[in-house]
């Protein structure tokens, strides 16, 4: 059964996060993606928080699987002849070098698309034209600009970041997507173009319901936030779901950091939660039946539920408010999320050896195609396909040794 995305060829030129994360997944279902580093170095995370002396970082290689690495000097004349044949055989190039980085190295977007008129060329920046469009960006620094920091943390606390790379990876799947949309409609213009996606605008895109807020704040206090004052901007609001269903994270037994379990009251299941924490009573009384009553004193509501809570444990109360269909997640940390046998099964999490580090454990494709299965391979050794890819672009045995003696590969 055939790839997605088989016959795609993607000349990836990215680094570290965002862009590794999007070309990717592009591997995963099915571009042959092309990783172009620098000889010697190669992308900076191969070194980066390394656990293990002289091996590729953990870093790397759980955002560069299933690509091919080429090792290619770009300063040299021989380097940019490579890289132009490159260029004219891909159907995607994707960089998230700083502004205007690419064209000095004297490939400006007039030049590459002279050279392939087909060509899908794309690109993430921290942000998009304007006041910020030269300022360097970061996962947090991205959170930070594009609303998330604000909204996130208690009330009394400081802005705080969330653990989701919301400003990399984010960014990555909203560049998938951009991608795939150019490459679609070339199929009836024929003709590659531009896409670009700014690491501020994806996580103001998913920060959307915040701005849903701030508009709100217009007409009055937000009822369901947990918050005593509204001042002129959307207020942290600690763990409050913030939508139409009110939800909160309570204790467990036995007390640990992770012992927490999140429970969303919908109308529905205030009946049957009230009995569970052996709170009938409350069931029918008007002073609590009702969304709209309870809503004026869900510190009180959520602190009867801990109550309850922290009298079991997390996996126990799953089961208990499960089977009364009542919403909740157990809050799981990184370790019992790395453990997880259905995730394992699942392929969310699964094994993959590596020549040098053996085997390590990563986060598996979360797309799932019914005619396209994603098998995920490890990722490349530096420049460990340079003869394979430039013996594929037409170059003879001989070329290969002078570009290795010449320092061009």
């Amino acid at each position: 059964m055939g790839k997605a995305l088989e016959g795609v060829r993607v000349l990836d030129m990215t680094h570290v996060q965002s862009g590794p994360s999007s070309t990717q997944l592009l591997a995963w279902l099915g571009a042959d993606v092309i990783k172009l580093e620098t000889p010697g170095r190669g992308d900076i995370t191969r070194g980066q928080l390394r656990d293990l002396p002289g091996v590729d970082s953990l870093y790397f290689t759980m955002l560069n699987a299933n690509k091919r690495s080429i090792t290619l000097n770009m300063k040299s004349a021989e380097g940019k002849e490579v890289f132009e044949r490159l260029v004219s055989g891909v159907d995607v190039l994707v960089e998230n070098f700083g502004p205007g980085v690419v064209d000095r190295f004297g490939y400006p977007w007039e030049k590459l698309a002279a050279l392939n008129p087909r060509l899908v060329y794309a690109s993430i920046k921290g942000f998009g034209p304007g006041r910020y469009a030269d300022f360097k960006a970061y996962e947090v620094v991205a959170q930070a600009m594009g609303g998330a920091m604000s909204t996130t943390g208690f009330e009394d606390g400081p802005p705080t970041a969330t653990g989701a790379q919301i400003g990399d990876s984010g960014t990555g799947i909203h560049l998938v997507a951009a991608i795939l949309a150019a490459l679609y409609q070339r199929t009836s213009t024929g003709r590659g173009q531009r896409v670009q996606v700014a690491m501020q605008d994806a996580v103001l895109n998913l920060c959307r319901v915040k701005l849903r807020d701030q508009q709100r704040l217009a007409h009055g206090a937000l009822g369901e936030y947990p918050n005593d004052q509204f001042g002129d901007e959307v207020p942290r609001s600690g763990n409050a779901s913030g939508g139409g269903q009110p939800g909160w994270a309570v204790k467990c037994a036995p007390g640990g950091p992770n012992d927490y379990i999140y429970v969303i009251v919908q109308p529905p299941g205030w009946a049957p939660l009230a009995r569970l924490i052996g709170k009938a009573e409350l069931a029918d009384d008007p002073a609590w039946a009702t969304p709209e009553v309870r809503l004026s004193k869900l510190d009180k509501m959520f602190a009867l539920v801990e109550e309850w809570t922290e009298k079991h444990t997390k996996w126990e109360v799953m089961e208990k408010l499960n089977a009364h269909n009542i919403p909740c997640g157990p809050i799981l940390s990184t370790k019992e999320l790395i453990e997880d046998e259905t995730l394992a099964e699942l392929g969310s999490v699964v094994e993959v050896p590596h020549p040098e580090r053996g085997s390590f454990k990563t986060v598996g494709c979360p797309l799932k195609l019914s005619d396209s299965p994603v098998e995920i391979e490890r990722s490349p050794l530096l420049g460990e396909h340079n003869d394979e890819v430039l013996t594929e672009l037409g170059y003879s045995e001989a070329e290969l040794e002078k570009f290795r003696a010449a320092g061009v590969i």
